[in-house]
């Protein structure tokens, strides 16, 4: 329902949700309002008064058939058993090539005029879904950006609509991150996501939960069953986040901290970490996330989480700067902050992470959205090469977990009641990129 009544105030939406949720039921369902002009009592969606021109999509010409077609039209031998009512075909046009395939379909309109919805396959390439001007566009399953793209152009003169809906098993693709992280905020305006879970939905009960989640590769399941991203067999820590992220808590006073911190113009971060020195455990428990930026604003920044705390820092930073001959770590420890070098080690490292995350020894808050954004895109490529981009976080929690535990430090024996009390809570501020998010 909300993902229905989002069509009226947003041109792009996505579906993004767990497998057998409902996606494709619910987008073949809008197509069909939109087809007939019928719209229930309740529809609070977009409306369209005329007939339109419509496409609905999928990967390839044979799951299009299978998935798509089969929704609206119902199986072949029982055509009109679909989505859209039998008494409403007109006209159904096959495609050449492929056994029982539709092409195009005229469907009759309350109006009294006919609609028109063509089926389409990425496997035909952008060029294929150039040129006529469309009301509605359903891309089932996830297509390349450019043909994304392409669709949503299809709309710009029709005051159209375009929405998808997909298991996101690619991860964090072009198309999903421009719906979860906008580049703009003309951009977060106009797109849309839904999401749904196994949670959420009546028609799967508990012992077919159980049965397929048994069937169902780790790093999977928070894609299959939450339709959280994932960037499966391509993921450089191939775990659910569900085995990571733990709520966040105070944090006892007494916990020995420090942090791991890299550096960039384009994007300094910084991850800290504490153990609980009890049951060996750590967790990271804070970040900062701030662009271009000179050194004493990310250094105050960084100290204002407690200045005794010692961090560990990218060793590129022992390289001399070209304006004034002064190292990044020396200009950092003037500004007051402890550094030491991190050993950058990176497959060795990335290991010893992995290990620690698998077996429980370290710990994530699931109140650092900039470090969760980037685990869920931390990837290699087809080569196997990792991916150097959006990173930063990523880094820095490598830096701490491989050389900022020899640095942990005790808080002071000597703390004002206010710090100590905001030291409890993990920080000392709200929210914002480039600033405190506990």
């Amino acid at each position: 329902m909300e993902f229905l009544a989002a069509g009226a105030t947003f041109r792009e939406r996505l579906f993004m949700a767990g497998n057998r949720t409902g996606k494709t039921e619910a987008g073949a369902y809008e197509l069909t309002c939109h087809l007939t002009g019928q719209y229930p009592a309740w529809w609070r969606g977009k409306r369209f008064s005329e007939p339109i021109n419509a496409w609905a999509c999928g990967t390839t010409n044979g799951t299009t058939r299978n998935i798509v077609q089969e929704k609206l039209l119902g199986p072949e031998g029982a055509r009109g058993t679909g989505m859209i009512p039998a008494h409403t075909i007109v006209k159904v046009s096959n495609k050449q090539g492929l056994s029982n395939a539709a092409d195009t379909v005229l469907v009759k309109h309350v109006s009294g005029g006919r609609s028109r919805v063509s089926f389409k396959s990425y496997e035909s390439g952008r060029k294929a879904f150039e040129g006529t001007a469309q009301h509605v566009i359903w891309l089932d399953e996830e297509g390349p950006l450019d043909i994304y793209t392409e669709c949503l152009y299809r709309t710009a003169t029709t005051d159209g609509v375009i929405y998808t809906t997909f298991t996101p098993l690619g991860g964090m693709s072009d198309v999903v991150k421009s719906f979860v992280e906008p580049e703009s905020e003309e951009a977060a305006a106009v797109k849309k996501v839904t999401q749904c879970d196994w949670s959420q939905v009546p028609h799967l009960d508990e012992e077919a939960k159980r049965q397929l989640l048994a069937s169902t590769p780790p790093y999977q399941r928070d894609a299959r069953t939450k339709g959280i991203p994932q960037l499966g067999v391509g993921a450089i820590y191939p775990l659910a986040e569900s085995e990571i992220l733990v709520p966040h808590f105070n944090i006892p006073a007494h916990w020995p901290r420090s942090y791991g911190l890299d550096v960039g113009w384009n994007r300094t971060a910084v991850v800290w970490g504490a153990l609980d020195r009890e049951n060996g455990v750590a967790y990271l428990y804070h970040e900062y996330y701030r662009a271009q930026a000179e050194p004493v604003i990310h250094a105050a920044g960084i100290k204002a989480l407690g200045d005794w705390i010692q961090g560990v820092v990218d060793p590129a930073c022992l390289g001399s700067s070209q304006i004034d001959g002064r190292t990044l770590m020396e200009m950092y420890g003037e500004l007051g902050l402890h550094l030491q070098p991190a050993v950058n080690a990176v497959e060795s490292g990335i290991y010893e992470v992995w290990d620690a995350l698998s077996t429980g020894r370290l710990k994530v808050f699931d109140t650092l959205p900039n470090w969760l954004s980037e685990f869920r895109k931390y990837h290699r490529d087809e080569k196997g090469k990792i991916v150097k981009k959006d990173d930063h976080l990523m880094d820095a929690m490598r830096y701490w977990w491989v050389s900022g535990r020899d640095w942990l430090a005790d808080p002071p024996a000597k703390l004002d009641a206010d710090m100590l009390e905001r030291l409890r809570h993990g920080g000392l501020g709200g929210g914002g990129q480039g600033s405190w998010m506990t």
